[in-house]
């Protein structure tokens, strides 16, 4: 009998996902022991910009993530600093929002200060404004690049601050007109770093010395640093006088009194006022929408909003009013969330600070399901046919939930789902869905699911194997444009690689087919081959993936 001849079995053709693919060389081992493609220095950055680490993944820890998305960050400094600023801006300021979470950016733009060059710094300089948009986000800033960038003191930490740092902070100040800065400082003068410790925008200026370029930014510098009274600032800037009348108030009739006739945002209120049902009552038809949905869980727990409560019909009107939600340009995934979020009835937004809880109020749930439909408006279908396919294998349902804001709002395999009926309601029709783990499941997803029903749908489990839904689509025949998989990439059990398994496909079915990767986690790593100019990486919880997913297809 013939010995096994050792070197049949290394084929270009169908590699065991347990090995690495003939002649690749950049290819890395998994946290589940299968190979995938290793992830360019700057996809890794950007995943982290978008996605974070909190909370971590079934296979890593969030505190091994942070490490190795924090070494990713500093050698992406080291190698283009500038390009990191440009990056990090580009997902900050992205409209709708590209990142859940401002702080990753936040924190990269203080580590390209502590730890980059003379242009990196100088770029940095020049981003600090446009990233760090409001007082909290200047904590946030600030915080961390004492952590990378202060020295020991007996007292703690301090900021080594030099003449560009100077600057950029003085720029927080200098942009936009003075009543604008007021407003911004009005909303906020005091947060707290993410260490915890007091910050105020006082000690800032007082750090920064920026030079007024006018009289009404003269006097609201003054006024910031208690040098210039309430009477002179509130004649010289309209803000403060809006916002000294706000604070003046004292019980909630007072409160209500200001917000009907001024028209004062809530944030100008004073805390004590603001913990009373009635004054946010008042507040339903003067916020903005975008902040009435951010607040739903504020006015539950208050008592504003309550089953069969008069204030409950009038913020279900304004989240069911269509004209209102595209002149405001709610998303869809903003929708889903919050209603995730809200649903959740509970949220922690700083690991420090108490757990806040709910009981959520279903006529407010439904409205924010319609709040959903409604913000498709306008959204067209790219008329392509689409394969999606969700892994369901065990580590999408891993034991921690992607976190939003402090709240839980599902496991890596509810939310993809949540995607998966996205597009499918967008596609009308032009879409099929199926589930995968180590074999082809039927999945539940139409375009008309109900998105709560997904919470209580569980993943098949098991191993992973990203290549079927290639091989599948392949020995059905079926002419898919476009195939999108929603995955943590951690795929181990196939007999061949995803990227074999797709060029098999296009041999034999549909030779222009593209494919967009949708990761859950910033693991660095994908099954997409970084050299297939038809194959899309996408970081997780991005608000425009469905029109980012169907502009590539076109």
């Amino acid at each position: 009998m013939m010995a096994r001849d050792p070197l049949a079995a290394v084929s270009a053709i169908a590699t065991p996902q347990s090995r690495p693919l003939p002649g690749r060389t950049d290819q890395v081992q998994n946290a589940a022991g299968g190979y995938v493609f290793a992830k360019d220095l700057w996809t890794r950055l950007e995943d982290f910009l978008i996605l974070g680490t909190t909370g971590g993944t079934y296979y890593v820890s969030a505190d091994t993530l942070t490490a190795e998305n924090a070494g990713v960050l500093f050698e992406a400094i080291g190698e283009d600093g500038p390009r990191v600023v440009e990056l990090l801006t580009a997902v900050s300021t992205a409209r709708p929002p590209r990142a859940p979470k401002q702080r990753p950016a936040l924190f990269a733009l203080a580590a390209c200060y502590a730890k980059g060059d003379a242009g990196t710094r100088q770029a940095a300089k020049a981003a600090l404004a446009k990233v760090a948009r409001t007082t909290d986000h200047l904590a946030q800033f600030f915080g961390y690049y004492k952590n990378l960038g202060g020295k020991p003191t007996a007292r703690g930490t301090a900021p080594t601050v030099g003449r560009s740092l100077r600057t950029a902070l003085g720029s927080w100040f200098l942009t936009g007109s003075a009543d604008a800065v007021a407003f911004r400082a009005c909303k906020a003068r005091q947060r707290r770093t993410p260490q915890g410790e007091a910050f105020d925008l006082r000690d800032v200026l007082r750090i920064a010395h920026p030079a007024a370029d006018d009289e009404q930014r003269a006097t609201l510098f003054g006024w910031i640093a208690g040098n210039v009274g309430d009477d002179r600032a509130r004649e010289v800037l309209p803000a403060v006088d809006r916002f000294l009348t706000a604070k003046a108030v004292t019980t909630p009739a007072e409160a209500v009194e200001v917000v009907t006739t001024a028209k004062v945002p809530w944030e100008f209120l004073p805390d004590s006022v603001l913990r009373d049902p009635s004054v946010w009552e008042a507040l339903i038809e003067t916020v903005g929408l975008t902040a009435l949905i951010r607040n739903l869980a504020r006015m539950t727990r208050l008592g504003t909003l309550e089953p069969m409560a008069e204030a409950t019909s009038r913020t279900v009107a304004r989240l069911t009013d269509r004209e209102a939600i595209l002149r405001a340009r709610i998303h869809p995934m903003d929708a889903w969330l919050a209603m995730r979020v809200y649903r959740s009835g509970v949220a922690q937004p700083n690991p420090r600070a108490t757990r806040q809880r709910w009981d959520p109020v279903p006529a407010v749930l439904d409205a924010l399901e319609e709040t959903y439909e409604l913000a498709f408006g306008t959204v067209e279908p790219s008329g392509k046919r689409l394969l999606v396919a969700v892994d369901s294998s065990g580590s999408m349902s891993w034991g921690g939930s992607l976190q939003v804001g402090g709240s839980p709002i599902g496991t890596p395999y509810e939310v993809g789902n949540a995607m998966a009926v996205m597009l499918a309601r967008i596609e009308r029709g032009g879409v099929h869905v199926i589930d995968v783990d180590v074999s082809v499941h039927a999945s539940k997803v139409t375009p008309r699911t109900n998105l709560r029903e997904i919470a209580s749908w569980r993943p098949s489990g098991g191993g992973t194997d990203l290549s079927l839904p290639f091989t599948w689509a392949r020995e059905r025949g079926m002419q898919a444009d476009g195939i999108v998989v929603f995955t943590d990439n951690e795929t181990w059990a196939g007999r061949s690689h995803p990227a074999q398994a797709l060029h098999a496909y296009r041999d034999a079915v549909n030779p222009a087919a593209r494919v967009v990767v949708v990761s859950m986690s910033a693991t660095g790593h994908s099954i997409g081959d970084p050299n297939d100019q038809g194959v899309l990486n996408v970081a997780g919880l991005d608000a425009s993936l469905p029109l980012v997913v169907t502009g590539f297809l076109r």
